[in-house]
C-alpha cells in the first residue's frame, strides 16, 4: 500500500478517535458500547498506520514517534474515561486538545 493510503486512514483515525472521546463525555448512557467500539477500531487503526507510514518512508523509529505514541496511549485511554467522569470533562477534554495539538506539532516540526 502507498504511503498516501496510511496517511489517510491516519487522519481519519485520529478525527474519529478525538469525535468519539469528546462525544464520551457529552453523549448518553446507552451509547456507550457503541462508542467505545468505534474508539477501539479507530485507536488500533491508528497505530497500524502510522506504524505502516514510518516503515514505507524509512524513518526507523525516531524520538518524535515515541512521543506520539504516549499522546495516543493517552488519547486510547480518555476515550474510556468519558462515561465514567463526566464531572471533570472539562479538565479531561483540554488534556485531550493538548494531546492532539503534541502529537501534530511532533509530525510537522519532528524536533528530535
Amino acid at each position: 500500500m502507498s504511503p498516501a493510503f496510511y496517511h489517510v486512514l491516519h487522519l481519519l483515525s485520529l478525527i474519529v478517535l478525538t469525535g468519539g472521546t469528546f462525544y464520551g463525555f457529552a453523549g448518553p448512557a446507552e451509547s456507550r458500547k457503541k462508542v467505545m467500539i468505534f474508539t477501539g477500531i479507530a485507536s488500533l487503526l491508528m497505530l497500524i498506520s502510522g506504524v505502516g507510514l514510518l516503515h514505507k518512508l524509512s524513518y526507523g523509529f525516531p524520538g518524535w514517534a515515541i512521543v506520539k505514541i504516549v499522546c495516543w496511549l493517552g488519547l486510547a485511554g480518555l476515550a474510556g474515561i468519558g462515561y465514567r467522569k463526566r464531572d471533570k470533562a472539562g479538565l479531561f477534554m483540554t488534556i485531550i486538545l493538548a494531546l492532539v495539538f503534541v502529537a501534530l506539532v511532533m509530525v510537522y516540526q519532528r524536533p528530535f
